[in-house]
């Protein structure tokens, strides 16, 4: 994807993970960050030196992967009892 320009991944940063920016720090952290209910704002207070395109282009990212990868969940009736 083209729009993926701040996504990186080098064998020897985070052991091969998706990263920001050739950055340590990873997609999945930001993703599961906001998945954790914290804000774009709070994740860049938190950490400075990244930028709000970062935050969108890992979602972006995520959201790609997922679409691009099946992995076997759960059924609704095996999560949820009624």
């Amino acid at each position: 994807m083209d729009q993926l320009n701040r996504i990186t991944q080098q064998p020897e940063v985070m052991g091969g993970k998706a990263c920001i920016r050739g950055m340590r720090v990873t997609v999945g952290m930001v993703v599961g960050q906001i998945g954790a209910g914290r804000s774009a704002d709070e994740i860049l207070t938190d950490f400075p030196y990244l930028e709000r395109d970062d935050i969108m282009q890992a979602l972006r990212y995520a959201a790609w992967r997922a679409d691009e990868r099946e992995v076997m969940l759960a059924t609704a009736s095996s999560c949820w009892l009624i």
